[in-house]
């Protein structure tokens, strides 16, 4: 059974047409590379995934479970879509720490919240959420940056604590968004690292990257966008070494040098 299910994605912002009959699976540990120029609607169709954006049409599915159906209302209730939220783990492009917490709060404030709440799936002590928080942080490679402010770190730390901060809940699905955009070039391959070292621990991630070498040296497959529509999707490798689509060809000829 497939882990995510995207069926027939529809999303519109008043009469623009944004995300047109998306559909694609993903197998538990499967690494999906989105590839596509600015305008296809990769952000879009993550915020989706994400319940960030409520698409106009189409359903998600997670492991079997319905979570949202665009025909079905009660999929749709604002405190059960609070909850779906937690099957999908979001690192942004720009980081969005909180700047007034340190790397180790940061990773642990979400934690410490939906451990508050009693109807909360996540439920976990104290000293468990402080422990998630360090074991995270040194998995990055920053065990020795645990109280160190945002400002005290590079661009590079500040992503890898962002990816701290989405593992700590244990998403089913890890959501990448450009997550070297926002980075002087000398730290894109720090995080680079660490994405690689997530897929080759069988991660389940949906990666949004203009890294062309990367998604087609690391992603088990890719899914080209153009105008909202999948254009072509199929293993990485060929999809980005051996396009069958003319506008596949077209997009990728600007990285024919890596």
């Amino acid at each position: 059974m497939p882990i995510l299910e995207v069926q027939n994605i529809e999303k519109r912002f008043g009469a623009t047409d944004v995300l047109k009959n998306i559909s694609f699976t993903m197998e538990k540990g499967d690494s999906v590379a989105i590839i596509g120029s600015s305008g296809s609607g990769k952000t879009t169709l993550l915020r989706c995934l994400n319940f960030l954006e409520r698409p106009n049409g189409g359903r998600i599915v997670v492991d079997g479970q319905v979570l949202f159906d665009a025909a079905d209302p009660k999929t749709q209730r604002e405190k059960e879509i609070r909850q779906k939220r937690l099957h999908f783990g979001l690192v942004f492009q720009s980081f969005n720490l909180f700047p007034q917490y340190t790397a180790r709060k940061n990773v642990m404030l979400a934690c410490e919240l939906l451990s508050k709440d009693k109807d909360s799936p996540y439920q976990a002590t104290q000293d468990e959420i402080e422990a998630t928080a360090a074991g995270l942080l040194a998995r990055m490679g920053l065990g020795n940056k645990l109280d160190l402010y945002p400002y005290q770190l590079s661009g590079g730390q500040q992503q890898r604590v962002a990816i701290a901060r989405a593992l700590a809940l244990r998403p089913d699905i890890l959501c990448f968004d450009e997550p070297t955009s926002a980075l002087d070039p000398e730290l894109t391959g720090e995080v680079l690292k660490v994405i690689r070292s997530l897929a080759e621990q069988k991660t389940t991630m949906v990666i949004v990257t203009h890294e062309m070498a990367f998604a087609r040296d690391v992603a088990g497959r890719a899914i080209f966008m153009d105008g909202g529509v999948i254009v072509e999707q199929g293993p990485a490798k060929q999809v980005i070494d051996h396009p069958t689509e003319e506008r596949t060809r077209q997009f990728l000829s600007r990285y024919a040098g890596e």
